[in-house]
């Protein structure tokens, strides 16, 4: 299994490095992954491993997930997941993954569901330049022209407009270890990583390749 892990963002913090300089870091609470069902091209169509954590009570779930999890004398497990595998023979029902995959990882891409920020205006979500803020303006925040009238006679799709900013999946790649802390199962990112805190992120190495020429 391609070493990737979940955890929960705590929130962010600064280190020292050897040098005495200032490192901007995002703690990450790794979670422990148990191994709960395993599927295969026999069986399933594709090679595959899921995995559940965050134990909770049985009444948070639904009768058919409680069942999956129970059959196999496994605890009630709140989030399950499935990660791609090259050989399904390698694992087993139950199996535990923890913070140790990482060991000799260098970055790490990290994907989570970006702040919601509500409707916005297309300063603050595309970055557009506002107009004059003189007396008499009438343009000072407004999206301008969207379109020419009779020819099309309409709005063309893609068009930069107000709208919901963030609550998206967003993926920040290419960021550094900077600690591994198992005895408090602890990861230590360097830079932010998207998503507020107390939310669930993936965390698996950079598979982001820089073309030398």
């Amino acid at each position: 299994m391609s070493p990737e892990l979940y955890g929960e963002k705590l929130g962010m913090t600064q280190i020292y490095d050897k040098d005495g300089i200032v490192i901007p870091v995002t703690v990450i609470k790794i979670e422990k992954l148990t191994v709960t069902q395993i599927k295969t091209k026999k069986t399933d169509g594709y090679d595959a491993v899921q995995v559940g954590f965050c134990e909770c009570k049985s009444n948070k779930l639904t009768k058919a997930q409680v069942n999956h999890l129970e059959k196999n004398k496994l605890p009630v497990f709140k989030h399950l997941r499935e990660v791609r595998v090259d050989n399904p023979a390698d694992y087993e029902i139950g199996q535990e993954i923890d913070l140790s995959v990482m060991e000799n990882v260098e970055k790490v891409d990290v994907t989570g569901k970006s702040i919601g920020k509500g409707f916005q205006g297309t300063v603050k979500r595309h970055n557009f330049s506002r107009g004059p803020m003189s007396h008499g303006s009438k343009n000072h925040r407004l999206p301008g022209s969207i379109g020419p009238g009779t020819t099309p006679g309409r709005v063309y799709k893609g068009l930069k407009m107000a709208g919901k900013m963030g609550n998206k999946q967003v993926t920040v790649t290419k960021l550094k270890i900077a600690k591994i802390d198992k005895d408090k199962n602890l990861l230590l990112v360097r830079g932010s990583v998207p998503g507020p805190e107390g939310k669930i992120v993936r965390i698996q190495p950079s598979r982001t390749v820089w073309n030398s020429k």
